[in-house]
């Protein structure tokens, strides 16, 4: 038998000889209320435990292959049971140099590096720092295509919104067409990167700690803490050696690298006396291997200002509050309109603000704070409208509801022409005769 089956067994036939048989039940849950709590005892017995699968055989593939409901249970399962006695212990931590990424460059091109080069590749980049630096920390493997698809996604809107981003090429019907098209597009590129060459407007940077993660065994037990006292101590130097300032750099993780970015984040105020601007959590997961007698992961307080993003609040993510700030698109579940499985309802989180870092789109995903799913389907918000994705405001607090559509452009407020760049969009909306009373005293 599995030897964690074996110690799950005998811990939750203790858990049900202690537990109190009368607390909640199962399908309350799934109520879409944030408020819902229940002893894992209720629910899970010796013999649910004994067919589950070892964590070798748990693969994103596998959960891929399941519907909504069977992945959730599945990895709810697992995580109750993590519960006890401390089952997973956090003790994957990789190496500095296994822990690959990459800066997206002036044109586009990936700069690449390992974790513990990062600073020195930096150093070389010219201009780098005057402007926003926006740190993307991967939670899940790019070899899955979902991962790979959001996290592409999430890069070229970055890359559109800092100027960073190649000209695309044009698709030519004939040969002859293709040839002279290609000549043309050149030096129409060219004449255009001229014009640009001093228009950067930010950085973008690529942590692939995902790639690092190689099954769910080494998910579950990943070392939280001493992934963020890393990260951290590498912004620590961008900052010391790059001078890069704090009130610059906005922290983006997913999964359970929103965790790994909260850590960051303190590990950084403890060094330097300072705080982050901003830290974004992209369906922050479940921490099935914590530290005895410590709290860890992301709270708010890690960055002047904290967001999350929770699509699959039931399924790969966390229903706990975490940020000063809580977005629930459609409410609390285990997934959202569209995805089909617990993968993609994860993912979508980093579509969602992809498509909200996109030059125009910046409101595309209006919400209102909201108790749950069902007071904010009757017009019983509360509090003033907030806007979920690049543009929330660092004023709101609380849990904000909002609707989503199933398919791409995601977003309810979606702008009916879409924009191409950065300075075209901010340019036109500041000659508007309605900017002057819109605009905000934050950057974003």
């Amino acid at each position: 038998m599995n030897p964690l089956r074996s110690l799950c067994v005998l811990a939750c036939l203790l858990a049900v000889a202690m537990g109190n048989p009368q607390t909640g039940n199962r399908s309350g849950r799934r109520s879409n209320s944030l408020d819902s709590v229940e002893q894992p005892s209720n629910w899970v017995n010796p013999r649910e435990i004994e067919d589950l699968p070892s964590l070798k055989q748990v693969t994103l593939k596998k959960l891929q292959e399941m519907s909504l409901e069977e992945g959730a249970t599945l990895l709810d399962k697992l995580y109750h049971l993590s519960q006890f006695n401390h089952v997973f212990r956090p003790e994957y931590t990789p190496e500095p140099s296994q822990i690959k990424g990459y800066i997206v460059g002036e044109r586009g091109q990936r700069i690449e590096f390992n974790l513990n080069t990062l600073v020195d590749k930096v150093k070389r980049q010219q201009n780098f720092g005057n402007d926003e630096v926006t740190i993307f920390i991967q939670g899940l493997p790019e070899t899955n295509g979902q991962v790979e698809k959001a996290t592409r996604k999430l890069v070229k809107a970055y890359q559109q919104r800092y100027n960073l981003q190649p000209y695309p090429t044009t698709d030519y019907s004939s040969e002859d067409q293709r040839q002279k098209g290609s000549s043309e597009e050149q030096q129409q590129r060219r004449r255009q990167n001229d014009d640009q060459e001093d228009t950067k407007t930010g950085d973008l940077i690529v942590i692939q700690l995902g790639d690092a993660i190689e099954d769910f065994e080494q998910y579950v037990t990943l070392n939280i803490e001493r992934l963020g006292e890393i990260i951290g101590n590498r912004l620590v130097e961008l900052t010391n050696t790059v001078n890069v300032p704090q009130e610059i750099i906005h922290l983006i993780g997913t999964g359970p690298a929103a965790h790994v970015a909260g850590v960051a984040g303190r590990q950084y105020t403890r060094q330097t006396g300072h705080k982050l601007r901003r830290i974004t959590a992209l369906d922050p997961s479940k921490i099935y291997g914590k530290p005895e007698q410590r709290l860890t992961g992301l709270a708010r307080g890690d960055a002047d200002f904290v967001d999350a993003i929770h699509t699959s609040a039931y399924g790969m993510g966390t229903t706990q509050r975490l940020a000063n700030v809580d977005f629930f698109p459609n409410g609390p579940s285990t997934g959202v309109p569209g995805a089909d499985n617990v993968v993609e309802a994860a993912m979508r989180a980093t579509r969602y603000f992809a498509e909200s870092v996109r030059p125009g789109n910046e409101r595309n995903f209006p919400s209102v704070a909201a108790s749950s799913y069902q007071e904010y389907k009757q017009n019983k918000g509360y509090g003033k409208r907030g806007y979920m994705g690049i543009a929330t405001d660092f004023d709101l607090q609380g849990d904000y509801m909002l609707q989503v559509n199933s398919k791409s452009p995601f977003g309810r407020s979606t702008p009916a022409q879409k924009q191409t760049g950065f300075h075209q969009v901010h340019q036109a909306w500041r000659q508007s005769p309605s900017s002057s009373s819109s605009q905000g005293s934050r950057r974003q």
